[in-house]
């Protein structure tokens, strides 16, 4: 090499030199260092920045949905319905066992009592985790998500990740831990269309969850990781290793937190969850109770807004066991006979009841048609109907009350003799009114008790003037008819007003309760976590007398004994009741109590063509006409039957029983004719007479009721003679079989 080339090289090689030590001289580590710090800072005052800019927001719309709940009397779920869908029943935290409180912290997030609201190290070990295949173990902390659940979304951007950041270091410096788990644990979501702990113990183990074990807990614990994958009922085999194993994970936690004693660890089996279940809606008679419900919350102040809101936990006084007896006795003793789809007359058939107890006003059962989903229209609480003769009771007791007496000047009691002549024109009425009995037949002179057995329009006509119209609207109104469609006229006594079954259960167990006023109502309580709402006062004041409350109950014992309403009539328990057929037989009743229970049943001629009508129920189940001793007395007495679980001892506890002896018979008839019902209305004007049925069985009207020589006018057929409703008991519930026991047959 010559001299010049080792000038150009050592030329280059200082070149070199010089760009190496500016490069140096440019990333010192003391530059570095600074620039890390400074960036540092930089990132630390765009958070405090962030912090001071970014507020604790409003709960988002969807964590603050919840379902209203319905219960059964004993607590038990009847439904449940709520606003947008979501099934969620917020609980305190106190309602949850501790033990399962420490599932949740010892599944997701140990440091929870300890931390800050966040955890830089859980979330990186989260996401390993992850990567790893071990399952989705989570990285955020208990405060984060429930900030995400609560405040935010679910979306995974960077903007809504470091507001959870910020707002879960606010929530956690205001807010205590106790408040944040619950959060959490009301608003995660545990698969099975469940938000919420109270849900997701009712969707997986069909309990609430103040009642979870910690074996149980655990797994819902689990369960949020994955809530699809980690069902039990639907997992893959993967699927329910991983579940199983982070069940186990969680409880080794709690042993290591000292939340749990190893012992009781070692003891602890999986708890395999239930199967699914469908989820309650509004059909059969649910949509019925919660309708009724509903309307009786409105009149308490808890508007349809308000239960919108969610949130609400409504517990009805219905008792479950007497409700599934009352549906399974319309299904027995009226279903199961008709044949809707190749009938035109059964396809109009529609059947409602009402069950109150006496005693506290409390609707313990209610039928409002074969399904709320398609009959909307609750045939328990319509009030488009004629309670028809059920009235002929309301009469009586106004005519006690009022201290009323004939045109002859008597006192009219139960033993007060009145002209039972078909189409007798009342007297001393400026309406004229003379109303034809059932089948125009003629009874001549007879006592009120055998007016009431038999029910003879014409007697109670005559009653209704001797009292006056407007004294007996006005005691019916007190006993709870309602103010509707309530002429002032003799035809009332045919009840020619509109009420429901659940009206005369009520004014029907005001009598029960011995005159002192008997509201139903269907709601037992209502809490919400802002209120609570009173229920209905079911008892009242005293609005007739004990004695002529007692006396009517003494007289309708005589219509189950021995009258039209015999097909209720057993040993099993002791009952007095009233039937009634509406004009036109467009309605049929059976109004009935025992000491213990009173129970209206009704049934409807309905049109199911648009727009609906009322059409008569002759030919129902091909029996001819359907009056109140037929259909509704079965029903009552099967139902009550079971009801009272096969029976009840209580008797009647009667005071003072006003003139209210009643005539026990000794001779049986000599024709059943005499024992038909007699209940029904003219099947013209009210007011004026008409022809009777062509298919309901005759008498001519100039036949005397005395027919067989040895028997009083006044004495009513025995209960159990041969060819008379209440006969031929089957399976221990009074007309079991139809063709025994149904009046319409015999």
């Amino acid at each position: 090499m010559g001299r010049a080339d080792a000038r150009r090289a050592q030329r280059r090689g200082a070149r070199r030199a010089a760009k190496s030590g500016g490069i140096r001289r440019l990333f010192t580590w003391k530059k570095m260092l600074g620039t890390f710090f400074g960036f540092c800072l930089l990132i630390m005052g765009a958070f405090v920045a962030l912090y001071m800019y970014v507020d604790i927001p409003k709960a988002n719309a969807l964590a603050e949905r919840q379902s209203n709940v319905y219960q059964y009397s004993d607590g038990t779920l009847l439904t449940r319905t709520g606003d947008g869908g979501v099934n969620r029943q917020i609980v305190d935290l106190a309602e949850v066992p501790k033990k399962v409180q420490h599932t949740f912290v010892a599944a997701e997030n140990k440091t929870f009592y300890d931390d800050e609201g966040i955890d830089l190290k859980g979330t990186t070990r989260g996401i390993l985790n992850t990567l790893s295949g071990k399952g989705k173990q989570g990285g955020s902390t208990i405060t984060q998500q429930y900030v995400k659940n609560y405040y935010l979304t679910q979306d995974p951007t960077i903007s809504r990740k470091l507001k959870e950041l910020v707002i879960s270091l606010k929530v956690d410096s205001k807010k205590s831990k106790d408040f944040i788990l619950a959060g959490y644990i009301n608003t995660a979501y545990y698969g099975r269309g469940a938000s919420g702990i109270q849900a997701a113990a009712q969707a997986y183990y069909g309990v609430d969850a103040k009642d979870l074990n910690v074996s149980q807990g655990a797994y819902l614990a689990s369960v949020l990781q994955a809530p699809s994958q980690y069902d039990w009922q639907s997992a893959t085999p993967t699927g329910k290793k991983l579940v199983k194993d982070r069940w186990g994970y969680t409880l080794d936690n709690m042993v290591e937190m000292h939340w749990l004693d190893q012992a009781e660890r070692d003891k602890l089996q999986f708890p395999v969850p239930d199967k699914p279940k469908p989820a309650k809606g509004m059909e059969g008679q649910t949509g019925y109770l919660v309708e009724a419900a509903n309307k009786e919350l409105e009149k308490q102040g808890v508007t349809a807004e308000m239960r919108q809101a969610g949130g609400w936990t409504f517990t009805l006084n219905i008792d479950k066991k007497r409700q599934k007896e009352l549906e399974k006795s319309v299904d027995r003793q009226l279903e199961s006979k008709l044949d809707r789809k190749n009938n035109k007359v059964d396809a109009t058939v529609q059947a409602g009841a009402t069950s109150v107890d006496p005693k506290t006003g409390a609707v313990v059962a209610l039928y409002g048609g074969v399904d709320y989903v398609k009959h909307y229209y609750s045939n328990a609480t319509r009030q488009d109907y004629q309670p028809a003769s059920t009235f002929k009771p309301l009469v009586l007791a106004s005519a006690l009350e009022n201290e009323s007496k004939t045109q002859d000047g008597d006192l009219i009691g139960v033993n007060t003799r009145y002209d039972g002549t078909s189409k007798r024109p009342v007297v001393g009425s400026d309406t004229p009114f003379a109303p034809e009995n059932e089948d125009d037949r003629s009874y001549g002179d007879v006592t009120v008790q055998t007016a009431m057995n038999k029910s003879i329009n014409s007697v109670f006509a005559q009653m209704v003037v001797d009292v006056g119209p407007p004294a007996v609207k006005k005691t019916a109104l007190e006993l709870g008819v309602p103010d509707k469609n309530f002429p002032e006229r003799p035809a009332i006594t045919l009840g020619t007003m509109n009420a429901s079954t659940w009206d005369m259960a009520g004014a029907y167990a005001t009598l029960d309760n011995h005159g002192k006023k008997v509201t139903p109502f269907i709601v037992k309580s209502a809490k919400h976590r802002d209120r609570t709402v009173e229920p209905v006062e079911g008892i009242g004041s005293q609005v007739i007398s004990r004695k002529s409350a007692d006396t009517v109950t003494s007289a309708l014992t005589g219509v189950v004994d021995s009258g039209s309403g015999q097909a209720a009539d057993t040993s099993a328990y002791e009952a007095a009741g009233k039937t009634g057929t509406s004009e036109n037989n467009k309605s049929a009743w059976f109004a009935a109590y025992t000491p213990e229970l009173t129970t209206v049943v009704a049934l409807f001629g309905e049109s199911p063509k648009e727009g609906g009508g009322q059409v008569s129920l002759t030919g129902t189940a091909n029996s001819g006409r359907a009056n109140g001793g037929g259909f509704p007395a079965q029903i009552w007495a099967d139902y009550t039957l079971g009801a009272l679980g096969g029976g009840s001892s209580a008797q009647f506890d009667l005071e003072d029983v006003e003139r209210g002896e009643v005539t026990v018979p000794t001779t049986p008839p000599t024709t059943p004719s005499q024992s038909a019902s007699t209940d029904t209305t003219p099947s013209q004007s009210p007011d004026m007479p008409s022809q009777s049925p062509s298919d309901s069985p005759s008498q001519s009207p100039s036949q005397s009721p005395e027919a067989p020589p040895s028997q009083s006018p006044d004495v009513p057929p025995p209960s159990q003679s041969p060819g008379l409703p209440g006969d031929g008991l089957s399976s221990g519930r009074p007309g079991h079989d139809s063709s025994n026991n149904n009046p319409l047959s015999q």
